[in-house]
């Protein structure tokens, strides 16, 4: 990720997901982008085109992945995936996905409201419950539509 990202930056995008899937002699390299400014409106399929042919130089030149592979570069659509502090910011009041490294009172999943982004946690309103998550915890977190 950190060799894509100064160039996808440049662009005015954040890389907010990299997958990558082996399969066979090749794999699937999939970028999630969105707009460095949100309120600039959505990720177009131009926009991953311009992306796609930058980030295939990168590639070309760094020759990370051995072998022949497919790159696919989209938006990250309507359960996005919330890696940093500032995704989670962005998503306040809205429904999260939370699945814990190790669980916290027995639990390790959390569906529910975000209603708070600290310096060190999160706080998922759950039943109507408050449970903090700290981010050192969280294995992984999606926002959840409707």
């Amino acid at each position: 990720m950190q060799m894509l990202e100064p160039t996808i930056e440049a662009l005015h995008f954040e890389l907010v997901d990299l997958e990558f899937a082996k399969s066979g002699r090749g794999g699937l390299l999939r970028l999630f982008i969105d707009r460095a400014d949100r309120a600039s409106g959505p990720v177009t399929v131009d926009d991953c085109a311009v992306v796609s042919h930058a980030v295939s130089e990168v590639l070309d030149a760094a020759d990370p992945i051995g072998g022949h592979y497919t790159l696919e570069v989209s938006s990250p659509g309507l359960d996005r995936v919330l890696r940093k502090p500032a995704h989670f910011a962005q998503v306040v009041g809205e429904r999260v996905f939370v699945e814990l490294k190790l669980p916290i009172d027995g639990r390790r999943r959390y569906l529910g409201r975000l209603s708070e982004v600290g310096a060190d946690a999160i706080v998922v309103e759950v039943d109507g419950r408050e449970c903090r998550l700290p981010f050192e915890r969280i294995h992984k977190a999606r926002l959840r539509s409707a």
